[in-house]
């Protein structure tokens, strides 16, 4: 059995996705979901639950990196795990949200990304995406960003418009009809590029139909769980699969 923690937990669609997959390729395997509200619990009732493997969403992903027997990959990095595998004894930790951005945006022909936002996704992203540059509305959470070197700007100081590919990983938009910058700015950022990437999926935010607004192409947090999804699935398994025929069946279930 597999499962996802997270608090709150009862929106995610990764049961839809990888229950869907298991039974399409006859796989004897179930996946649920468990609403863990002590972060510092996830080893134990990972154990408890004796579960083979688990994703871990907000606000686990810190603790099941602290806590996890081994930390392997690009999560060593970020400093957040959101894969859990049982190998032997031991359980290991992963983070497959960056690289299944990736995934998501191969097919985009992009130079110069920027993301908006400074938390734990930006963090992820601007790892896998070293030409980045950072846009938040405060700086004191830019200092991590500072640290490695990158070009960071805040609402008040951005002078930089100059960017192919606009990232949003703020959550602006999830709840409300905010964006994640100024109009002016977003507008200006629009202006010049030629693809813009929400992390929110389910449903199309302001950020996105601005873009839809300047002809960008433009991509949802669908198309990033859809990957990770495949790439976590990888870690589940053990084993490499036909990620576009894995996506393929993940979409099908989930548009």
């Amino acid at each position: 059995m597999f499962l996802i923690f997270g608090n709150p937990v009862s929106h995610s669609k990764s049961p839809l996705m990888h229950n869907y997959f298991f039974k399409k390729e006859e796989i004897n395997e179930c996946y649920g979901r468990y609403c863990l509200e002590d972060g510092s619990k996830i080893i134990e009732k990972f154990k408890e639950l004796k579960i083979k493997g688990a994703n871990v969403t907000v606000p686990h992903k810190e603790w099941a990196y602290k806590l996890a027997d081994e930390v392997r990959g690009i999560a060593k990095e970020i400093g957040a795990v959101n894969t859990l595998v049982k190998e032997g004894e031991k359980i290991i930790g992963y983070n497959t949200d960056a690289l299944g951005f990736l995934e998501a945006i191969k097919e985009f022909e992009y130079k110069k990304p920027l993301i908006i936002g400074a938390g734990g996704t930006a963090k992820a992203l601007s790892l896998v995406l070293p030409e980045s540059d950072i846009l938040n509305r405060s700086k004191n959470r830019l200092e991590y960003f500072k640290k490695k070197a990158k070009n960071t700007f805040t609402w008040d100081d951005i002078d930089k418009f100059d960017y192919d590919l606009i990232i949003n990983t703020t959550s602006a938009g999830l709840n409300d009809e905010n964006l994640p910058a100024p109009e002016e700015i977003i507008n200006k950022l629009f202006s010049n590029a030629k693809y813009a990437v929400d992390v929110i999926y389910g449903k199309e935010t302001p950020f996105l139909k601005k873009a839809k607004e300047f002809n960008l192409k433009i991509k949802s947090g669908l198309d990033m769980l859809v990957y990770q999804g495949v790439l976590a699935m990888e870690l589940f398994l053990g084993k490499k699969l036909e990620r576009e025929k894995v996506a393929k069946l993940y979409f099908e279930i989930l548009r």
